[in-house]
């Protein structure tokens, strides 16, 4: 699969259209970038294209059949009597929402389809085996475009926005299609709301010299942490998942680990791409990650992890869940009963639930993934249970909760329940999960350490050092983020030369450090196919 890191990518594709962009009239030069993203598009998924195209005609027409009816309620509300007003209102919100309706039908329709009905299919068969019932169905199997659950998010968030009036639905096919298409965010996001993307790229202002400088640092940042950690450590996260039983605790742990960092290397090197993409022509793209491993809570981490899907999850499931009449309701009854901070957490919990199920399995097809969305789900509402008790032990006992030692300890307690979580991500199957995590505590042994195993997983020495150096500047990096400075900005206020030096010092570790050639296989995009 093509990547963000592939050389096809970064010193063909790229260029080309880079430079196309830039000679070409502005008359030309979006529908130009249109074409580079759909071509980019039809690389990756061939035909499949096809399933884009109607995500993008179903959320075209019908959000201009919901500009149309709310032009009709402002005509009909101006010209009614004050006592008929209201039932206007209800009346056009009632046909917006089978409108709305109809959209989440379709687009998540087609989600559903290509990408859950092999596993809906085969857990049906399980059931029906389960129940003696000698009825067996074909698991089909389908070809699911590149990115599809980023797009399938992408298109509905328009739908909803322009339901709630906080913009306008577009009439301008093509421009629409553009913010849904723009190659950067085609494979792993992020999620991008239209009101803040959308006018911006069909502007198509010309390149300028420093954007174009701070992009080009963003996207070899992003290459470094792919090639130099994500890809190299790959070979080792690939024998310890798959072959595990040959190991004791102590490379189990190692595997999650590995994955956790090859997971973050990945993942946020990918997003520095698609955002240093994205500020080469001069357009911001949501940031999806704010040091995440700095976080002293799982809600925190996960405020700070993937912000565009939580963003969305919260915009439009949990915000809409807990406002809902029953929810609120039932707040009120539970406030009487538990007080003001159990009784809202009863019911924000089943919102809670609900966005926990659908992030688990937004991210895939299978019961490691719901289980993945369940272990967050108990952990921050675990969280929130504890915090008064915890509260009360802290001041009981004089402890300083804002002294760095307990950060520092709740930090190192939250990234290790990610790296438990996401060993469960990354696990084969959810069997296959539990029982990683059964032999992490039964077998914990150091032994794998000492006698050298740890060197024979397709990483010697130099491997983990190079990884280890790099992890280390990326924590730096990190560090100096968390303490507001504009690392780029300080960079670009030096001199010319310092500046061309520090962009070859990059591509000159890139090239030395970089995992390519015989005997690594680079990872493929981890969310590429979500």
């Amino acid at each position: 699969m093509i990547s963000y890191c592939s050389i096809e990518y970064l010193l063909v594709f790229l260029p080309v259209v880079f430079l196309g962009y830039q000679i070409l009239p502005r008359s030309v030069r979006r529908y130009f970038l249109l074409a580079a993203s759909y071509g980019f598009f039809w690389y990756l998924s061939g035909p499949l294209l096809l399933w884009h195209v109607a995500v993008c005609l179903c959320v075209w027409l019908i959000g201009l059949r919901l500009r149309n009816l709310l032009e009709e309620r402002d005509a009909a509300v101006k010209a009614a009597e004050r006592s008929e007003r209201k039932a206007i209102k209800a009346q056009c919100a009632g046909r917006m929402r089978r409108w709305v309706i109809l959209a989440g039908v379709i687009c998540f329709g087609i989600l559903l389809s290509l990408k859950y009905t092999p596993f809906f299919v085969d857990n049906l068969n399980g059931l029906f085996r389960h129940l003696g019932i000698h009825v067996q169905m074909k698991v089909p199997s389908f070809a699911v475009p590149i990115g599809i659950s980023f797009y399938t998010l992408q298109a509905m968030s328009y739908i909803f926005d322009v339901q709630q009036e906080k913009l306008e639905a577009d009439r301008n096919f093509f421009r629409l299609t553009m913010w849904l298409s723009f190659f950067p965010l085609l494979m792993e996001g992020p999620i991008a709301r239209y009101g803040t993307l959308a006018q911006k790229i069909w502007n198509v202002d010309r390149i300028q010299g420093e954007n174009f400088q701070k992009g080009l640092w963003r996207i070899l940042y992003g290459v470094m942490k792919k090639m130099i950690v994500a890809d190299r450590v790959n070979s080792a996260v690939e024998l310890l998942y798959t072959d595990f039983a040959k190991y004791d605790g102590g490379m189990v742990f190692l595997a999650a680990v590995l994955f956790t960092c090859q997971e973050y290397m990945e993942f946020s090197g990918t997003i520095d791409i698609v955002i240093g993409t994205g500020e080469c022509f001069g357009f911001v793209l949501p940031e999806n990650f704010n040091q995440p491993f700095f976080s002293k809570t799982i809600s925190e981490f996960w405020s700070r992890w993937h912000i565009s899907l939580g963003a969305w999850l919260r915009n439009y499931l949990f915000y809409p869940l807990s406002m809902s009449q029953p929810l609120k309701n039932l707040t009120k009854k539970c406030r009487a009963r538990f007080g003001n901070h159990y009784g809202p957490l009863v019911t924000s919990s089943i919102a809670l639930f609900a966005v926990w199920l659908f992030n688990g399995l937004w991210h895939g097809a299978g019961w490691s993934y719901i289980f993945f969305g369940m272990y967050h789900f108990a952990l921050i509402v675990t969280g929130s249970f504890l915090a008064p008790p915890v509260i009360a032990f802290c001041e009981k006992h004089n402890i300083d909760r804002k002294n760095f030692l307990y950060r520092l300890f709740q930090m190192l307690r939250t990234a290790l329940l990610v790296t438990i979580g996401e060993m469960f991500f990354r696990a084969l199957s959810l069997k296959y999960g539990l029982l990683m995590f059964a032999r992490m505590i039964r077998q914990a042994s150091l032994q794998s350490f000492a006698d050298g195993t740890w060197l024979k997983l397709g990483m010697d020495l130099q491997d983990y050092v190079i990884v280890a150096l790099t992890v280390l500047f990326v924590f730096v990096i990190s560090l100096l983020k968390e303490r507001g400075c504009n690392v780029r900005g300080s960079l670009y206020a030096k001199p010319v030369i310092v500046r061309a030096l520090i962009t070859g010092l990059m591509v000159t570790l890139i090239l030395l450090f970089g995992a390519y050639g015989a005997g690594y296989v680079p990872v493929d995009p981890i969310y590429a196919n979500f």
